[in-house]
């Protein structure tokens, strides 16, 4: 996990402050074409940023809760949606391993529908390119970097082991000021 932030999510950071930079050039030279040639850098290492840093609110070590069931208001919606969380973390696992290429599997609350929801996005899109209402709660990479010194190319190992080190306590908090 250190080299995935320190290595990878820096790469993101800092190519999404670039690009920032270039834009603002383009934009007071008036430079339309170049505007737009970056938008695809912006959308993806911002994206990077973004979902990385929820990532890392999302893990926690087991001595400091990780893994620990939710509780309260998001323990019971997880009930109400999934039918209990082993059936959420089947649901989010299968569509994490199956998901073709490099992404992220997201359980999230449509404030709209006011339901949870599992999805999954390509590459680094945030899950709010799925929709406006969309509120990421948990987001599991799952790119190669993620896992791969660990888990080689076995995602689905991957899948059923992280969650031993989610952080529920951080997925609750942002349920319930997301419900209010």
């Amino acid at each position: 996990m250190q080299i995935h932030h320190q290595k990878h999510h820096q790469a993101y950071v800092t190519n999404y402050n670039n690009a920032l930079e270039q834009l603002d050039q383009a934009v007071s030279k008036g430079d339309a074409s170049a505007v737009v040639k970056l938008q695809s850098a912006i959308k993806f290492n911002g994206g990077g940023h973004v979902n990385h840093s929820i990532f890392w609110k999302n893990l926690a070590p087991v001595k400091e809760g990780g893994g620990e069931p939710p509780k309260g208001a998001l323990g019971g919606a997880i009930d109400t949606h999934f039918g209990s969380l082993e059936g959420l973390v089947k649901k989010m696992s299968a569509e994490g391993a199956a998901l073709q290429g490099s992404g992220w599997v997201w359980l999230g609350l449509d404030k709209e529908l006011k339901k949870l929801v599992v999805d999954t996005t390509a590459n680094q899109d945030p899950l709010v390119t799925k929709g406006g209402s969309l509120v990421p709660l948990v987001g599991i990479d799952v790119w190669e970097h993620a896992y791969y010194l660990q888990y080689k190319n076995v995602r689905p190992e991957y899948l059923k082991n992280v969650w031993k080190v989610i952080n529920w306590k951080y997925a609750s908090e942002v349920y319930e000021k997301e419900c209010k």
